[in-house]
């Protein structure tokens, strides 16, 4: 199995795309619970683990080729597309651009359409990690990332996910987080044109990815519907995963129970 890659499970083809900073090993505690229902393919992004690296000429036709490139490598003619933060705004850009290869969409604590505010303070994050300490800008992640509670539950978790991004290639990091930081108005710009059913879902505390972003964005594609999760931040795929599961596997597989998974 490839450093960068993993396919597991069996069932309704997903592919999971992991956050700007992470990899795919974000999906550990998520793809367990998908694999009776779903063949998960999971792969880091480019500039992200184990991928090849990418520079301040990347653009997101980049990502859309790489999702190409793994569905050709996987067989699959289309699948269901999961996109997570920055996989997110890749997932919407495919969606947009490659119709008949997405079945059923999911964008996860996803932007969308951020205010002057919000635009800001993602840009002065970006000209900060420029230059801020690594490990200081891990722990300001961590916390705006996870509830408190969380944190002190699980915090070999947490920590693990530091430890992923404090193994950043820098120059790596600075390029993929431009595009996220840049990437909502191509969202903004795509839903209106995505036609496959997709769900929106954020936590209810997640101060990047909002709950208004979230109802925005259902209510700006043809067929969208929007969930937000009480008493959670931005780490869902982590820190609620059996929500999050639950909820894939009754909007992926309509007509089945989806009180199956727990």
């Amino acid at each position: 199995m490839s450093a960068n890659f993993r396919r597991s499970g069996r069932g309704e083809p997903l592919v999971l795309l992991h956050g700007v900073g992470l990899d795919h090993t974000l999906w550990d505690d998520l793809a367990p619970l998908l694999e009776p229902h779903f063949d998960v393919l999971r792969y880091d992004l480019l500039g992200h683990g184990n991928a090849p690296g990418i520079d301040e000429t990347v653009t997101m036709q980049d990502f859309i080729g790489q999702l190409d490139a793994e569905l050709a490598r996987a067989g699959w003619h289309s699948a269901n597309v999961l996109g997570y933060s920055m996989g997110g705004l890749i997932a919407g850009a495919y969606a947009a651009a490659r119709p008949q290869r997405v079945t059923r969409l999911a964008l996860l604590s996803t932007v969308f359409r951020r205010s002057p505010d919000e635009a800001r303070a993602v840009l002065a994050r970006l000209d900060a990690a420029a230059t801020q300490d690594p490990e200081a800008a891990a722990q300001v992640s961590l916390a705006r990332w996870f509830t408190p509670g969380f944190q002190a539950r699980r915090p070999e978790r947490v920590a693990s996910i530091g430890q992923r991004l404090l193994r950043n290639n820098p120059p790596h990091f600075l390029a993929a987080y431009r595009i996220f930081a840049l990437g909502d108005p191509v969202l903004a710009q795509a839903a209106p044109g995505i036609a496959c059913p997709a769900l929106v879902m954020t936590g209810e505390e997640d101060v990047g990815s909002t709950p208004r972003m979230t109802r925005e964005l259902a209510a700006a594609l043809p067929r969208g519907q929007a969930r937000v999760v009480p008493g959670q931040r931005h780490m869902l795929p982590v820190e609620a995963p059996a929500v999050v599961a639950s909820a894939l596997h009754g909007f992926f597989l309509p007509g089945t129970a989806g009180s199956s998974i727990s």
